[in-house]
């Protein structure tokens, strides 16, 4: 092949003697073809293009084929080592832990008790040998009786107790090998087994797998060959037969030509795609680095100029606008010359021609600006942050400088109302800082009806002052101040009101100073278009400003004011609304009895007053529920009922928006035992940082928002260490436009982690530090909570019988514990609570009863039984002997109340040391009843 490849480069390399070689460039689809047998020929020729693709193709195809057999031959020879090791450390396991094997080896001959087993085993096995060995590596069996006797070697990790498999080299010869212990029933090793496969049949294994693998590369090879054969034949066709030296001075040709001259040139297909630029077209028309491929259209020219790029239409001289240049623009199709059908477009700069159409370029320059102003009046709805964006889009090319005013009831969001002729100034923006004119923040007074201001104000319309040296009415309102002005040059006005809905809501003054050009009529219609449309922004601006005053007021005032007093937990807290408008997201802390304390962590989805009200409820909801001392698995449940029948009441009229989708944590945290319960509807699970500083996102069952039903809630229990954080957040903090999910809680954990001793407060600063986003477009909530544990010396409880008589020994350990704690003053009161409560519940509730005090901030007793009847106040009879006692209690506590467990109730009280006994109603008015 390669004897013939030599004859093809001397057939197609060069032209035959006495035939001139045709133009490349006249060589295009229409020619005749040459004899099939020249076609082959120059396909294979190296010195055309199309010749030296084909060589490189084979080239690397057969590389990469080599590479590829190589590789698999060597992973078949991995696989069958691998294949054989496994098979060996099979059949070694399986002979070591047979019964008989570890008594075999203690027997005086084990060789005599062995051998025929190892026989067996080899031949079953299907491998090349089996052999038993002392702990010492002395064979005492094996398939090859002449090996018996001899050590085997580098069996020590098997003594050791680790069976193990290698690729062994060494006597009586290399193989794949698995040496296993036997170990006896006193876990002692008393032998070992050896299994394994020589390494010559390994070869033999992987030998068998090299026809297969050379035909496929065989076949591989003549499939590249044939595939490189179709593109170089296609690759010809394409270069014409061309070789490398005629393609590149025929590109160079092309290159020079096209780029060094001064005219620009275009070509574009008939999909009004950009497919050819020179350097002078990038110049003229100003176009990006990656022009070539982008519909015309989509180039940022002119929009004359594109539509007739894109039309194909047939121009000479046609005059179009470019950035600040006039061109002339001729176009012709491209098909008549070969190629594919398009258009060709050459460009000439004639700026001299700018005169002639200077009122056009005027009129293109105010329709720009009006189109910026679309763009960047209104980008926020902010009231003063619109005034300014009016004052910087026109400086300096429309005026020098401008100032906006404002009604003070439009800055504070209020309808305005009232007379017009006091304004405050909002923005000031100039080509110099030094203006004479009145900063932001003053006071303008327009009560001289002679001046520029008041006229507009009156009309209703624009009004200018071309020369400000011979505006009198101007200089009447402020004539110290219209010297300092024209002493600095400002010369030309023209004012114009703000006005919406036909309400002026301000004014705009626009100055000129270091341009010699006046304000003339042409530009009051200018002037006033970009007013109204500056007025229309503010205005939405001034109503967002309203409704968001109202509903931060309404969110602040839903939320806690100030954390209640509680000892089980240390707690800082941050909440910011939204700045684009107030969500609903919510936080609380509400103490429970028995010294525990409920944190809540909550989110309404949406924004505005709909979602700070529905806020409120839910908040309120989540305290009337929590007054019940329910679990938190329950407190969702009725949560969930309750905005589901809300939703329902809601969309039967037809005008509410549901809360279906708000979440909700509720956990509570028991500081006599460390245990914290938490449960969650569709809200995140809080971060648990560990007092050694160590991060943890404790594993909390995930349920849907609340509103959507299903199955019921369930509540998992945390186990907390004294000092341990809970941190619980809302989506606001860890997510938004610019960080994804993932993104806010890896940078939450790892800034909470590796910090043991930071304090609730510095937590919250290092979190916002890290995680607040410039631009909030949801409400942030954070509650940070190090857990307290309350000192086991300050906690007392008692098993109590069911029997009357131990009422008064309990009564007893308890009027002594509380001379312990230094609480004699509240000895009486505590006793006779004590005696009611436990007397009812060996009367009318069931074992076990139990009998719990706790000394915290206040005193609180707590009596438990496994009934889960509740006791109630009623009015008793004064004929009733009993069914006062629980009366008593609701006179002696300052709180008492009853909540259920999973295996009863507790009743408990609670008493504020220092208060001494409370003076009970008389019994007439409310008794109680079990």
């Amino acid at each position: 092949m390669s004897g013939r490849l030599g004859r093809t480069r001397r057939a197609s390399g060069r032209p035959s003697p006495g035939r001139a070689p045709r133009a490349p460039h006249r060589l295009h689809p229409g020619t005749a073809r040459r004899p099939r047998q020249e076609g082959v020929r120059s396909l294979l020729g190296v010195r055309t293009v199309a010749g030296q693709v084909l060589l490189l193709q084979i080239l690397v195809a057969v590389l990469l084929i080599t590479a590829a057999v190589t590789g698999l031959a060597f992973q078949a020879r991995y696989d069958s080592e691998r294949d054989a090791q496994n098979r060996s450390l099979a059949a070694a396991q399986s002979f070591a832990e047979a019964p008989g094997t570890a008594t075999a080896l203690r027997a005086a001959d084990p060789t005599a008790a062995l051998q025929e087993s190892t026989r067996k085993a080899k031949e079953g096995s299907g491998l090349d040998f089996v052999a038993v060995m002392t702990p010492d590596g002395v064979r005492v069996a094996d398939n090859d009786p002449t090996l018996i006797g001899r050590r085997a070697e580098q069996v020590e990790r098997a003594a050791a107790g680790t069976a193990f498999t290698e690729i062994f080299e060494g006597a009586p010869n290399d193989a794949a090998r698995a040496v296993v212990p036997v170990i006896d029933t006193s876990g002692t090793i008393v032998g070992l087994v050896s299994a394994g496969v020589s390494i010559e049949n390994v070869g033999d294994a992987v030998n068998r797998h090299l026809p297969v693998l050379l035909g496929s590369a065989g076949a591989a090879l003549a499939l590249a060959v044939g595939s490189s054969a179709l593109v170089s034949r296609r690759l010809r066709r394409q270069t014409r037969g061309l070789g490398p030296t005629e393609m590149t001075r025929m590109y160079e040709h092309h290159d020079a030509v096209l780029h060094a001259a001064r005219e620009g040139v275009l070509i574009i297909g008939d999909d009004g795609r950009l497919t050819l630029a020179n350097d002078e077209a990038r110049r003229l028309l100003e176009l990006p680095p990656d022009a070539e491929g982008r519909h015309v259209t989509g180039l940022g020219l002119d929009a004359g100029t594109a539509e007739l790029l894109a039309s194909g239409r047939t121009v000479t001289d046609e005059v179009h606008l470019a950035g600040d240049r006039l061109l002339a623009v001729n176009t012709r199709p491209t098909a008549p010359y070969g190629g594919a059908s398009g258009t060709v477009a050459t460009l000439r700069d004639t700026t001299e021609l700018r005169a002639v159409s200077g009122m056009a370029e005027v009129a293109r320059e105010r329709l720009k600006l009006l189109y910026e102003a679309g763009g960047r009046i209104g980008t926020t709805l902010d009231v003063v942050r619109t005034a300014e964006e009016l004052s910087e889009v026109t400086v300096p090319r429309f005026a020098d400088f401008v100032t906006v005013e404002l009604l003070d009831p439009v800055l504070r969001g209020e309808e305005p109302a009232g007379a017009h002729t006091e304004m405050r100034r909002t923005a000031v923006s100039g080509i110099h800082d030094d203006h004479p004119l009145q900063p932001v923040g003053d006071l303008i007074r327009f009560a001289v009806p002679t001046t520029p201001m008041a006229a507009a104000l009156a009309s209703g319309h624009a009004v200018l002052e071309p020369d400000l040296n011979v505006a009198h009415g101007w200089r009447a309102q402020d004539p110290a101040g219209a010297d300092q002005a024209l002493a600095y040059g400002i010369h030309s006005l023209l004012t114009v009101p703000l006005q919406a809905r036909g309400v002026v809501l301000g004014m705009a003054n626009f100055w000129r100073a270091e341009r010699a050009e006046r304000f003339e009529e042409d530009d009051l219609a200018f002037a006033e278009e970009l007013a109204a449309r500056a007025a229309v922004a503010i205005d939405n601006a001034r109503r967002f400003t309203r409704e968001h005053a109202m509903a931060v007021t309404l969110q602040r005032s839903l939320l806690p004011r100030v954390l209640p007093e509680q000892g089980a937990l240390d707690i800082a807290y941050r909440y910011l609304p939204a700045q684009a408008g107030v969500g609903g997201d919510w936080f609380d802390v509400i103490p429970l009895p028995g010294a525990r304390v409920a944190l809540v962590v909550g989110d309404v989805v949406g924004h505005g007053l709909h979602a700070a009200a529905t806020m409120g409820r839910l908040r309120t909801a989540v305290h009337n529920f929590s007054a019940l001392d329910l679990p938190p698995d329950e407190l969702l449940g009725h949560l969930d009922e309750l905005v589901s029948r809300i939703d329902q009441e809601e969309g039967a009229d037809g005008d509410g928006d549901g809360i279906t989708g708000a979440t909700c944590l509720y956990a509570i945290y028991d500081p006599a035992s460390g245990r914290c319960s938490v449960a969650t509807a569709g809200h995140f699970a809080p971060v648990l940082v560990r007092p050694d500083g160590t991060v943890d996102c404790p594993e909390v069952p995930v349920f849907p928002p609340l509103g959507l039903g299903g199955l019921p809630f369930e509540t998992a229990e945390l186990d907390l260490r004294e000092g341990s954080r809970l941190v619980l957040y809302t989506d606001g903090l860890i997510e938004h436009r610019h960080r994804d999910l993932d993104t806010g809680l890896r940078v939450l954990r790892d800034t909470l982690a590796g910090h043991p001793d930071r304090t609730p407060e510095e937590t919250c600063q290092a979190v916002f530090r890290a995680l607040l986003p410039a631009h909030r477009q949801d409400d942030i909530a954070l509650l940070v909570a190090r857990t307290n544990l309350l000192d086991r010396a300050r906690v007392a409880d008692w098993d109590v019988p069911p029997d009357p008589a131990a009422v008064a020994r309990v009564r007893a350990a308890c009027g002594r514990q509380l001379e312990e704690w230094g609480l004699d003053d509240l000895g009486f009161t505590t006793e006779l609570m004590l005696s009611e409560l436990i007397t009812n519940a060996i009367r009318y509730g069931s074992e076990p009863i139990h009998v719990r005090m706790l000394y915290e901030r206040c005193l609180i007793c707590e009596v438990s039984d496994g009934s889960s009847t509740s006791p109630h106040l009623r009015r008793a009879a004064t004929t009733d002997e009993g069914g006062r006692g629980l009366f008593l209690v609701s006179q002696l506590a300052e709180r008492w109340g009853t909540r259920y467990t999973p295996t009863g109730k507790v009743m408990w009280t609670e008493q504020s040391p220092g208060t001494g006994p409370q003076q009970p109603m008389e019994l007439v008015l409310d008794d109680v009843s079990w």
